[in-house]
């Protein structure tokens, strides 16, 4: 029998006596998929179909403060401004507190600042509640172990489980009920000369949420039977192309990967689109760059918003194709789990 979220919490936390305190603040950056999470095979807990692999977006994040307040409910603000109560945003955060209130009962001002689009495929969300994690574990004094905390932040955002760490991470699907084997770990190899490009379509929200849109496809695409395979395969690849430093088998696999899935979207019924005009000129620039000589690849999550692989020396190269690009490199940034 599966568990409830806040007994899976009470199941996932470190040894350790959980102590109030009256504030703390966590940044965590945001990931981007190489071997993208599409599909839950079980909702509650966030328990992916698939197992994924990202890359951190190095100072691109969230950064979250939490104070104890003396009020009824929580206190909820992003970039600056206070959201309604009724909102959907602070609902989501007021229920993922709930699963620790039961360790202390309290209420707080959460505080989060986003210096990336919120909700618009950039993985805003992976950020937001890896950070809330993270700042919650300050707050009740739970000590940082990614692999726990992962598990708890994907509850919140199954992509929040991959923003505790910097550089590659692996969420493992795990085949338990409860959870308990599905978390994300750093990987060990680094890639000094890897660099991601951010190409920003638009900053507009969404129409249709990530969880929505799996639920669409897993409901209704044929397609999607072979998905949970293909992904398999790919991570393997993926995996072989770190260990190998092989740009190229990195970049095809990841590019083949992120269309592999958008095709699940749009040959679920009613059809999911998330690509913009602009998203698929950005795509078909790639390609023109890559018939020039010019090796670069591109991914995309669940939205409009274009990330390219492409590697230190071929920035310049980049950077006249996609001018207004942003350059991010993976490896620099702070450590979220050494606060």
């Amino acid at each position: 029998m599966s568990l409830s979220p806040a007994e899976a919490l009470r199941l996932y936390l470190p040894e350790c006596t959980p102590a109030l305190q009256t504030q703390a603040e966590a940044f965590a950056p945001s990931n981007i998929a190489l071997c993208k999470y599409w599909g839950k095979r079980q909702a509650a807990l966030n328990l992916p179909v698939n197992s994924s692999l990202s890359i951190s977006l190095g100072e691109l994040g969230t950064r979250t403060r939490l104070q104890v307040i003396d009020a009824p409910c929580d206190e909820v603000w992003l970039n600056g401004q206070q959201l309604d109560i009724d909102s959907r945003f602070v609902r989501k955060v007021s229920q993922f507190i709930d699963l620790f209130r039961s360790l202390a009962p309290a209420h707080f001002r959460v505080t989060t600042h986003n210096n990336i689009p919120t909700a618009a495929g950039l993985a805003s969300s992976a950020s937001g509640f890896a950070a809330l994690t993270l700042a919650l574990a300050g707050i009740y004094a739970i000590p940082r172990d990614g692999r726990s905390l992962s598990r708890i932040a994907r509850m919140g955002s199954g992509s929040a489980s991959r923003s505790l760490f910097c550089g590659f991470a692996q969420w493992h699907k795990g085949e338990l009920d409860d959870g308990s084997d599905s978390f994300a770990e750093v990987l060990s190899e680094a890639w000094p000369d890897l660099r991601i490009g951010v190409v920003e379509i638009t900053t507009a929200e969404k129409s249709v949420d990530s969880r929505a849109g799996m639920t669409r496809t897993t409901d209704s695409c044929l397609l999607y039977e072979k998905w949970p395979q293909q992904a398999a395969r790919d991570l393997q690849t993926l995996r072989q192309a770190i260990a190998a430093q092989d740009f190229t088998l990195l970049g095809e696999t990841a590019e083949h990967n992120a269309l592999s899935m958008h095709a699940t979207m749009i040959a679920s019924w009613p059809p999911l689109l998330y690509w913009q005009p602009a998203s698929i000129e950005a795509m078909q620039q790639v390609w023109q760059c890559r018939a020039q000589g010019i090796e670069v690849y591109f991914t995309m999550d669940a939205g409009p918003n274009i990330k390219l692989l492409f590697q230190q020396q071929s920035i310049e190269a980049v950077r006249v194709c996609f001018p207004t690009m942003t350059v991010v490199d993976p490896w620099h940034g702070p450590d979220p789990l050494q606060g």
